[in-house]
């Protein structure tokens, strides 16, 4: 039997738009992310992302460099969304998430583009930086899902995320994709003002994976629901690599999918940082990686 996602049941019996009210509430007093600004989005307001009322949209397309049990054959639907709420300043894509390139969009557009990565065959739906948007894309979701929507939700997020917005989103996504960045707090500070960071993400850690559990792929391996957790690895292990894979070892689990990445690069502000001109070593990958399977960690790297 074919995978269906649980939003199609959520529409159908009016939860979903009860979802769609609670989180437009919280718009006005904005406390999507941890930082709760306090503005009031649905005024045009901005906080620290600086995303207001609308959705603004970098761009839409079916995606190949994502992970394999995204990608499958066809495919990840993907649409990156401007603006975000936790700003490293060596992010890669700083021009979306710094700068604020992109355009505005109604809701109406969003569920239309969902339908045509759809029927363009894209495996899934996949928000990347959606934090700062949720209440704008799961309102966009009952045009789309009465004209076909069928294929998994993909939050693909950096983790700083509000406990009240992920239990608001149970049922609602599918596969859960969070780049845990920082395990200490004052690299997180240093690096993302969000000196919370490494309490935050490790609670969100638990309660996604409460809601979806490990990632479950069907006979081709392709992903239709689950936890698929990534991390980058950083120069000098800033990010604090062995901690993280320590907690997703002991307290998440070992048949977690961790996709270790080495593709970190000076980019943005990280030149004002010396600890952050370089790229990271093989063999700071290497040890990455080794320090995974040694804790019992196998999907994924």
């Amino acid at each position: 039997m074919s995978y269906i996602p649980k939003y199609i049941e959520l529409n159908r019996t009016g939860e979903l738009a009860k979802r769609i009210d609670t989180l437009h509430e919280i718009l006005k007093e904005c406390r999507l992310c941890p930082r709760k600004c306090g503005v009031n989005r649905m005024e045009g307001e901005v906080g620290v992302c600086r995303a207001g009322k609308e959705l603004m949209i970098s761009s839409i397309f079916p995606h190949f460099g994502e992970e394999p049990p995204l990608v499958g054959f066809n495919g990840s639907g993907t649409i990156f969304l401007t603006h975000c709420n936790l700003k490293c300043i060596f992010c890669q894509n700083y021009d979306i998430s710094h700068l604020g390139k992109g355009e505005l969009i109604t809701t109406s557009i969003m569920a239309k583009q969902m339908l045509r990565l759809q029927d363009i065959g894209c495996h899934n739906i996949n928000f990347v930086t959606p934090t700062h948007y949720v209440p704008q894309i799961v309102a966009s979701l009952p045009e789309a899902i009465s004209s076909g929507l069928n294929i998994p939700l993909v939050f693909n997020c950096g983790g700083y995320e509000s406990q009240e917005v992920i239990r608001l989103l149970d049922g609602i996504i599918d596969i859960y994709m969070p780049d845990v960045k920082f395990f200490d707090g004052e690299v997180a500070k240093k690096y993302a003002k969000a000196p919370d960071y490494p309490k935050v993400v490790k609670d969100v850690l638990k309660q996604m994976h409460n809601q979806v559990g490990d990632l479950k792929l069907d006979k081709d391996g392709i992903a239709k629901s689950g936890l698929l957790i990534r991390h980058m690895v950083m120069p000098h292990d800033l990010a604090g690599t062995s901690d993280i894979m320590k907690f997703i070892a002991s307290e998440i689990s070992r048949d977690s999918y961790v996709n270790i990445m080495a593709q970190y690069r000076p980019m943005y502000k990280s030149c004002e940082f010396p600890e952050l001109s370089r790229r990271i070593t093989g063999e700071e990958y290497l040890k990455a990686k080794d320090t995974a399977r040694n804790l019992g960690l196998h999907r994924g790297f």
